[in-house]
């Protein structure tokens, strides 16, 4: 008995020990992308993971319809805080040489799509929303954007709010889901300034640090744009 004892508390010593090496290293080894290593190499592992078993058919789960004009939950006022002149309100948009400026009324042209479903913040609460307006993928083909000379598409979407003090970008793919909607209803009512006025992006597979409030522009690359909360050491892809 005293054998295996002392054989479980040595055991436990070297777990111990191991485990605290292993954070120190996490916490003060190397950085890649503002974020540990460690931690940076499993949210590139968990972004290859999700690309693998998401797909343009895969749907955020159908949810009943809140309230109509329920007010939607505000998190956060990232470039937010600059006044708004929603009546000239332009949003610039670059794709290749084409470059447009668009008034929010171009968008209310193209069909309008509308699901209710969850949305998710990445801080672990969740909110039922029923959202409307232009299908990002309808959006492309209305004005013919998103293609190379050579017919492919671009890897990415960059947006960015109009002062540009917050911005993401988001692979082709999940622009052109199906639920991935350039917003001006939530809660079947026009969009609230703190929620993103006059239009903004709602992309309901991933979490709602992607979708980015006050779209002032949207631009195509094929080199993966800067984001906000990928540069302060979170997972870049944030699929769900």
């Amino acid at each position: 008995m005293n054998k295996r004892l002392l054989i479980s508390l040595f055991i436990g010593f070297l777990l111990v020990i191991g485990f605290f090496t292993a954070f120190n290293y996490i916490q003060n080894g190397p950085q890649s992308g503002n974020a540990p290593s460690a931690l940076r190499y499993s949210f590139m592992w968990n972004e290859k993971v999700w690309s693998l078993l998401s797909s343009a058919k895969r749907m955020s789960v159908k949810k009943p319809k809140p309230p109509k004009g329920k007010t939607p939950r505000v998190n956060g006022m990232l470039g937010l805080e600059s006044a708004v002149d929603l009546k000239n309100y332009l949003v610039e948009v670059e794709s290749g040489p084409k470059n447009l400026k668009l008034p929010v009324g171009m968008f209310h042209l193209i069909p309008k799509s509308s699901y209710s479903t969850d949305f998710r913040c990445i801080e672990g609460w969740s909110e039922e929303t029923h959202y409307a307006g232009a299908r990002f993928s309808d959006f492309m083909k209305h004005y013919d954007l998103g293609r190379k000379s050579d017919g492919s598409y671009y890897q990415y979407v960059g947006l960015e709010t109009p002062d540009g003090e917050y911005y993401v970008s988001i692979d082709m793919e999940s622009m052109m889901h199906d639920q991935t909607v350039l917003a001006y209803e939530m809660n079947e009512a026009p969009l609230s300034l703190e929620n993103g006025a006059p239009i903004r992006l709602i992309i309901p597979i991933k979490y709602g640090i992607k979708s980015l409030k006050r779209i002032g522009r949207i631009f195509f690359s094929d080199s993966r744009p800067p984001d906000y909360w990928a540069e302060r050491g979170y997972d870049w892809y944030s699929g769900l």
